[in-house]
């Protein structure tokens, strides 16, 4: 395992072939380590992970699990799933080795995310503690399914938390009536929550419609995609589950209601260029 200097640059370099999943083999060349065993470290790392040799770090089989995953997943539940593991996993487990994770070392580090508490003394909820404790078990499961690890010590080291039941708030038609005559000179806000309310429609749904959606001879609207704000970017995906796939009939009060908003929305665009809006425009 040599490493090599870049005397122009003055960092270090490894160069070595390993065989790709047809068996043949293929070089990997990597440069801009400061330090010899910098490159070296790098050079062992990659070697482990490609041999999947349980016998390398968390850290490393993490990264393994990142590739197998995170095209699998929708997109924000793997940016959930992994802001969880590189923010409260990471930091204890990163440097043991997969292969000598044992209960105790999983126990130890409940107990250090029970003990915690926040700056106002508040710690972590029972469900959030259960969420976290089934990302780690989902990582060692993966292990075992694929890569012939032995046992999952997060499963022998028990669960640390639980699902809390929280109780449903729901409007009554009263209290809805009241609110919405209160927003009714908010055109806009007013038809969102006409329909999140007498629909039940999750907020992403309602915020991905479009005209095309709507089915006046029928009177229903079909829900097959959901918006969501992803990393800075607007994202448009399918909904949250293959069942949230369906068409909803609506109240004939509603279908009128939202021909009028249609219709307003196309005499606004008409009077800019004469083109026929496609996405409603809740957010203006």
């Amino acid at each position: 395992m040599p490493a090599y200097k870049d005397e122009k640059t003055g960092t270090w370099f490894v160069k070595f072939y390993v065989k790709d999943w047809t068996g043949a083999n293929k070089q990997v060349k990597k440069r801009g380590f400061a330090t010899k065993s910098e490159a070296l470290e790098y050079e062992r790392s990659y070697k482990v992970r490609q041999e999947s040799n349980l016998d390398m770090t968390f850290e490393d089989f993490f990264k393994i699990y990142s590739e197998d995953m995170e095209l699998r997943l929708k997109r924000n539940t793997w940016l959930t799933k992994e802001h969880i593991i590189r923010t409260k996993i990471l930091p204890y487990f990163k440097k043991l080795k997969m292969n000598e994770i044992t209960a105790a070392d999983v126990i130890k580090w409940q107990n250090e995310l029970i003990a915690y508490k926040d700056e106002n003394g508040v710690g972590y909820s029972m469900t959030y503690r259960k969420t976290m404790h089934n990302q780690l078990s989902c990582i060692f499961i993966h292990a075992c399914k694929y890569y012939n690890l032995r046992n999952n010590p997060a499963r022998q080291a028990g669960c640390m938390g639980r699902e809390e039941s929280k109780e449903m708030l729901f409007w009554t038609t009263e209290e809805y009536k009241r609110f919405s005559e209160a927003i009714i000179d908010k055109s806009m806000s007013y038809y969102a929550f006409e329909m999140l309310y007498w629909t039940g429609m999750r907020l992403g749904e309602c915020l991905a419609l479009t005209m095309e959606d709507f089915d006046f001879n029928k009177n229903t609207v079909r829900i097959c995609k959901s918006y969501q704000r992803l990393e800075g970017k607007d994202v448009i995906t399918t909904p949250k589950t293959k069942k949230s796939n369906r068409t909803i009939k609506l109240p004939k009060f509603l279908a009128e209601e939202m021909k009028v908003y249609f219709e307003m929305l196309y005499a606004r665009s008409l009077g800019r260029n004469a083109v026929r809006p496609v996405c409603i425009q809740w957010n203006k």
